[in-house]
């Protein structure tokens, strides 16, 4: 039976298509529903709803299940309908009545909440970890090629001088300010609707501000109904941060396909990292950005999806919200892989020395000599006009090896500890130190 059965059950065909693929996705929630429940017990016990024998066992019984979940031996029983059933069947059968008292105080609505909250905020400190390692990746990078030139493009046509410490660099600037909108999600996301039931709290006296401390909550959703209301709200804003940080890759995806063309030349990859033609023996093909490059795009169409299937809800809780998880968890798990494969495929890249010395790219150096006239005392506007009238006679002949960049994030400056400085303190927000020991703590 269904933890909301009575007598009868739903047809088949309606069961079938109501359940969906949570299946598949409430098996990534079985270590996170574990430690609600421990929560809720070890609360419970303390309002005497459960006395201190019952909690004790409950407490052993949910430690040796998320045991089982860690190797690997948990699994959701054919007909059982999700993990919060399977882990209640599960103590009720080893253990007897005092698996049936865990659910007192709670709806399976806010016991959802509670697992996809612990659930995102592990999410997005694995991705902050991965982004972490991408990110000094990058600064490495930066500082190895610092003095590589390339050529700037706006309008993907020919600018000015840039540097390839400058072009790495500047993704590492951007995975930092990425944090901003993960920590926006991760405050969301670690805020306790545990208590809030079915959207309007409980008659029991239930202490809510010992599960948020139980569970390492930042806060807790003070207002019942504003706990259940941010189921959604949470997947938008995560969802929202997903898409910018897929944007940094996406970015650099593109360009790299770019500067792989045979036309540009810019950087290669040995050839176990690229692919080849079925039948153009020369090709050497970027799959992996390729792919990087159209994978984020699905992330960066994930809050529109979102925002689709949060249209017309009205206060409280829906059936619709479901679906979010067929957005956001596998967002997840290809967006990691993404930072992943970004920065595999970094660590063999090779860079092309001494490119702007070809004459092809003399018109990068315009700004160069009009700065140079300004400093002369010829006025901007005057030295303007005498280098493109010398650009349109061909007689423009600068010197390709000079240049002066001096201030702060240009090519003779990068401020790579400023940015470091930057990424290190978006980091520490998050304060994952004191929840991993908090949950270390609950399940040790």
């Amino acid at each position: 039976m269904k933890l909301w059965q009575k007598e009868t059950g739903s047809k088949k065909e309606v069961e079938s298509f109501t359940i969906g693929r949570d299946p598949e996705f409430d098996i990534l929630l079985a270590p996170f529903d574990v430690l609600g429940s421990m929560a809720h017990a070890q609360m419970l016990s303390t309002i005497g709803l459960l006395t201190a024998e019952e909690n004790e066992i409950l407490q052993r019984g949910l430690k040796d299940i998320y045991s089982e979940i860690e190797k690997g031996e948990f699994e959701i029983a054919p007909g059982v309908e999700d993990v919060h059933s399977q882990v209640e069947f599960l103590l009720t059968e080893r253990f007897g009545d005092v698996g049936k008292k865990l659910h007192s105080g709670r709806s399976r609505n806010d016991q959802v909440l509670v697992d996809l909250k612990l659930y995102y905020r592990n999410a997005v400190k694995e991705i902050v970890e991965e982004c972490s390692e991408l990110f000094e990746l990058l600064i490495s990078l930066a500082e190895k090629h610092k003095n590589d030139l390339m050529p700037g493009y706006t309008h993907t046509q020919l600018a000015m001088p840039s540097s390839f410490g400058l072009w790495f660099s500047s993704f590492a600037e951007g995975l930092s300010e990425d944090m901003g909108l993960l920590k926006a999600a991760f405050d969301l996301a670690n805020k306790n609707p545990l208590g809030s039931a079915a959207g309007y709290g409980s008659s029991f006296p239930l202490n809510r501000t010992l599960t948020t401390e139980l569970l390492g909550f930042g806060d807790l959703h003070h207002n019942v109904i504003n706990a259940q209301n941010s189921r959604g709200k949470t997947e938008r804003t995560l969802g929202f941060a997903m898409a910018g940080l897929a944007g940094t890759l996406n970015r650099l995806a593109s360009d790299v396909c770019i500067f792989m063309n045979q036309h540009f030349a810019f950087i290669t990859f040995p050839d176990d990292l690229t692919t080849g033609s079925s039948i153009m023996p020369h090709k050497k093909n970027p799959d992996v950005f390729e792919l990087i490059r159209a994978k984020t795009n699905q992330i960066q169409a994930i809050p529109n999806a979102v925002a689709l299937l949060l249209t017309n809800t009205t206060t409280g809780y829906h059936r619709d919200l479901q679906l979010l998880k067929e957005e956001i968890f596998p967002g997840i798990e290809t967006l990691k892989s993404c930072i992943r494969m970004t920065s595999f495929m970094l660590n063999s890249i090779k860079v092309k020395e001494n490119i702007l010395s070809d004459p092809f790219y003399k018109h990068l150096f315009s700004v160069e000599v009009v700065n140079d006239l300004v400093l002369r005392g010829v006025p901007f506007r005057d030295a303007y006009k005498q280098v493109g009238m010398d650009i349109e006679s061909d007689r423009f002949s600068p010197d390709q090896s000079k240049l002066n960049h001096t201030h702060e994030g240009s090519i003779g400056n990068l401020n790579l500890e400023a940015i470091a400085h930057k990424m290190d303190l978006a980091v520490k927000q998050f304060n994952f130190k004191s929840i991993n020991q908090v949950i270390t703590h609950m399940v040790k």
